[in-house]
């Protein structure tokens, strides 16, 4: 039976990837897509989530959460920052990539889909986090009861021993909302985190994007080449870099294929206040440790099974 899930995202080129690799892996019912705001507006977020879904077409369209929020920009001091969000992504946060999306009628705000989805089938849903955590976070004012009918909660983002992101200390997902990452990583429900260290390591470069596309066919292989270019060359350009790190990608790969990842049982907390560590994630490790470990920490991961599942969904779907 597939392995249901809910999708929380700022889509972004890598979430949308990762969200149209999801959608067309036949191991899972992707029965949500839920908009967050994060590094680009919740009114653009929601609007790149529908977009993604109407583009693919699946024989079973998820529920579709919206969001209103503002972008984490809007309180990021970018004139220290060489290389921001827009940079990477584009100003619709899709690149080039131009999507048209019929109005959506009835739209319903992501934390209440959230809590409408799980209560429906509890112990049954898995949530995968690709954003801040705003929206698991008031899913769970709605419901008190929301972390304990989820079967599993698998969130990107935070750092063990790289630093940040978008500032020295954070990562961006966490910088967002701080006391939203602070109250989900320290809740009761079964979590694993995939840090920035571990989720860069599995890269798309050039050559592999060729290998995995050369012979492929239908909407998938056709939305994630209007998709991958865009960031290929943002990366090469902004950042020096020959390849786009796969961070979205691998975080759907630890609940898709555990094998490829070593975890670490850990206790994380993460600063809400600090002058240069809000949105710090901050774990015990002492030699004696005083906290009580809370969290999967993911490790390490096998980077080629990471692509190796991005190719082999890629050629599933063209039949």
């Amino acid at each position: 039976m597939a392995q249901k899930l809910i999708i929380d995202a700022d889509p972004g080129i890598g979430d949308a990837v990762a969200i149209a690799l999801a959608l067309s892996d036949p191991e899972l019912d992707v029965v949500g897509v839920t908009a967050c705001a994060g590094r680009i507006a919740g009114p653009v977020a929601t609007r790149n989530a529908q977009a993604i879904v109407e583009e693919l077409d699946p024989p079973k369209w998820p529920r579709l959460g919206a969001s209103s929020g503002p972008a984490v920009s809007e309180s990021i001091d970018y004139r220290a920052t060489a290389v921001t969000a827009i940079d990477l992504n584009g100003e619709n946060g899709l690149g080039d990539c131009l999507l048209r999306v019929a109005e959506m009628h009835h739209i319903r705000d992501s934390a209440k889909v959230l809590v409408e989805l799980v209560r429906n089938s509890p112990d049954e849903i898995t949530i995968l986090t690709l954003g801040p955590l705003t929206n698991v976070d008031m899913a769970c004012e709605l419901d008190p009861e929301f972390f304990g009918r989820i079967k599993g909660l698998f969130c990107l983002g935070g750092s063990v021993d790289r630093g940040g992101d978008v500032t020295a200390a954070a990562e961006l997902n966490m910088f967002a909302d701080p006391q939203a990452a602070r109250n989900v990583l320290r809740s009761p429900a079964p979590k694993t985190l995939i840090p920035l260290e571990a989720a860069k390591k599995a890269v798309l470069t050039f050559d592999v994007f060729d290998r995995i596309f050369e012979s492929a066919t239908g909407p998938l292989k056709d939305l994630l080449s209007r998709l991958l270019p865009f960031a290929l060359r943002a990366h090469h350009q902004h950042l020096g870099l020959e390849g786009f790190p796969l961070n979205e990608v691998t975080a759907l790969c630890t609940l898709t294929t555990p094998r490829l990842f070593q975890t670490k049982r850990m206790a994380v907390d993460v600063e809400t206040s600090g002058e240069l560590t809000r949105g710090m994630t901050v774990f015990d490790r002492r030699g004696t440790p005083q906290w009580q470990t809370n969290i999967d920490v993911v490790r390490d991961v096998d980077a080629q099974g990471v692509l190796d599942y991005m190719h082999g969904i890629v050629r599933r779907s063209a039949g």
